[in-house]
This record gives structure tokens, sequence and C-alpha cells, in this order.
């Protein structure tokens, strides 16, 4: 794509891009670090495939002529797309599946005197905070472990029924079994009609991308078709995934650039990793889990925006995972909760909204607008 297009593209996004005349070689190396700074910092602006490598003849004019400057008045106040999380959004599995699971595991393993009811599998997921293993160690504390199991292997034997569950949930996804939440093929049929941009975030789901693209099949082949998917593949391509996650090659701009590039990239991955930190109220490396989860779900809501078209404060996301809520707090994304048999009683102080379903006295298209004029 050549300059012209792109910042026509970047028009549409809501970014200027001034045409820069170099006039020497030291200005125009000047005007490549500004954009290399800006692009690291401000990266949700298009999924299309750029070679960042020396050899496209491209690059140079494009990095020369073209800034990215966020310009709020460029861009309509009624320019909207949504984004949907999977995992409680899509369906609520663990609602449908889970106690059943757990049932089913416990047969595979012989227990026949273990049952979860329902009032028993809310008891202890209401004690637990959801922890499932805290459960297990509750329920088997209440009415005995296998008189057969040594003390010191019950966290093996725990891990046992945790993997003969979580292929029992796998087997009711893929099977017809679980429904979809009730309302969402009304919801997205809405936004469709309305000409709103609607993606569906199968990367980074809990369930795994295989079993969220399974639920997501469930939408029906027409549906889909008005959609779009963003899974793994997708996030890996996105500029954002390229430029802040170390997939782009900076190689060959000269030393000087090429280490100023390397900064940029840099600082946006430990900015990050504080940001988490705050957050938790802790000390996070940016090689920890929970800010390697966080940047993995920034980076796949990035590329979800850049699919949409829209920039990234113009989309919403309509979770059902703390992990949604705040990984669209950190990039000024608004989100609006779904209640899920997992975070009934959750609180969720950065969200829009919280609310039950979808449906005309909960989540529908027209609510969604009010909810984000307030």
């Amino acid at each position: 794509m050549d300059c012209t297009a792109y910042s026509s593209f970047l028009s549409k996004m809501g970014y200027s891009s001034p045409t820069l005349k170099a006039t020497s070689n030291r200005s125009a190396q000047r005007t490549q670090k500004t954009h290399l700074y800006s692009l690291a910092a401000n990266p949700s602006t298009s999924s299309t495939k750029l070679n960042f490598r020396p050899q496209t003849p491209h690059l140079s004019q494009f990095i020369v002529r073209c800034s990215f400057h966020t310009s709020s008045e460029n861009s309509s106040s009624e320019e909207l797309a949504v984004i949907l999380q999977v995992d409680g959004v899509l369906m609520d599995a663990y609602r449908f599946g889970n106690r059943q699971a757990f049932n089913v595991a416990f047969q595979k393993l012989g227990l026949d005197c273990a049952n979860w009811t329902e009032p028993i599998y809310c008891d202890l997921f209401r004690k637990a905070a959801g922890d499932e293993e805290r459960m297990l160690v509750l329920y088997f504390n209440r009415i005995g472990w296998p008189t057969s199991l040594p003390t010191n292997e019950k966290e093996t034997f725990m891990k046992s029924v945790m993997r003969e569950k979580k292929k029992a949930v796998d087997e009711f996804i893929m099977s017809k079994i679980l429904p979809l939440r009730p309302g969402i093929e009304k919801f997205i049929d809405d936004a469709c009609y309305e000409g709103i941009p609607v993606v569906v975030l199968t990367a980074s789901s809990e369930l795994g991308e295989e079993i969220a693209r399974t639920i997501v099949e469930k939408l029906g082949h027409e549906r889909i078709a008005k959609i779009k998917i963003v899974g793994d593949e997708e996030v890996g391509k996105s500029l954002y995934s390229r430029l802040v996650l170390g997939q782009a090659s900076f190689s060959g701009l000269g030393e000087e650039l090429a280490s100023e590039a390397n900064k940029a990239v840099a600082a946006e991955k430990q900015r990050v990793a504080e940001e988490v930190a705050s957050m938790l109220k802790l000390h996070v490396d940016i090689n920890a889990g929970s800010a390697e989860s966080m940047e993995k779900m920034v980076a796949a809501l990035r590329a979800a925006a850049e699919n949409a078209g829209v920039p990234a404060r113009n989309c919403v996301l309509i979770t059902g995972t703390h992990s949604g809520a705040a990984a669209a707090d950190r990039i000024g994304m608004p989100c609006i909760v779904l209640r899920s048999s997992l975070t009934s009683r959750a609180e969720f102080p950065s969200a829009k909204a919280v609310m039950d379903g979808f449906g005309d006295v909960d989540l529908t298209i027209s609510s969604l607008r009010r909810k984000l004029r307030s």
C-alpha cells in the first residue's frame, strides 16, 4: 500500500497524516524517530499487512511522509464497533456445563458417592469464590476423601479430577447440548442491520481457541459471514503485535533509528507491566504471568479494533471476564459486562454497565448506545 492510500485509511481511522518534506538526511532521521515512537504508542490503526523490512521500497517514504496524530475532531461520535468475547458472552459454558462436567469426572474416576446437585455446586462455588480446586477440597473435607487415597496424593487426585472435568466441558461444548446465550443472535443481527461492525474475539479465550471457534460456529454460516472473527492468527498479524510484541523487523533502518525503534517498543512493554503492577498493587516484572496475560488480552483487543476498522476508543467490548474488563480499561476502550455464573457477585468498577444478558430488558443496541452516552 503506498503512502497516499495509507493516508486515506488513517483519515478514516481518525488520524491525520500530513506530508512531511525532508530537507536533509538529519531532518529525515528526526522525522523517522518521531514516527516510530508515535506508532509504538498508538498502534491500533490497521490490520493491513505491512512489511517493515528495509528492502520494501515504500518504507522510507512511509516513515518520512506519514506521522500519526490522534485527531478526535475527525472521529464521528456515531462511529461504533462491537467486540464480543466468547467466554460468558456468546455462551455461559460454566453455568450450563460445569456442574455436570464435575459429575462426569467423578464417575470416570470411580467416585460413585460423589455427586454435585445444583444447591451443592452453588454453595461450594460461593464459599470457594469460584476457585474450583478449593471447591473440591471443601467438598471432600465434608464427605470424606477416598479411603484408598494417601494423604500426600491429594493434590495429584485433584489434578486428575480437574483434567477429566476439562475434557467433559470440552465435550459438552463441542456437542449441541449447550445453547448460545439467549438473545445473542438477535443482538448481532441488529448490529449488522445498523451497519455496526461486529468482531468476535476467540483469541485469549480461557476455553482455548479451538473450543471458542466451535461456539462461534453455533451462530450459523449466514451470520458468521457478516461478522469478523479474531483469533490468535489475526492477533499475530496485527500492527500492534508486529511492533509492540516484537514481531516486526527494524533491520536496515540504520543503527541509530533501529535503536530508537527498539527503545520505543521496550518502553511500551514496560508500561504494560507497570500498569498491571499498579492495578494488582504488586511489583510485576515484564516476564511475570499476570503481565503476559494482560499483554495478550490488550493485543487481542487492539487487533479486534484494527479488524473492525474503528479506533479502540470507539469500540465497545462486551465481556464476561475480569481480564477483558481490565484490558479494555487500560487502552481506553469502553466495556459492558454481562454477568455469568462465575461473576454473579463480582464488581466491575471500570465498566460502563453490568447487565444480566441480552434482550429488551437487558442489553440491546439501543441500550448500548444509551450506556455509552451516559
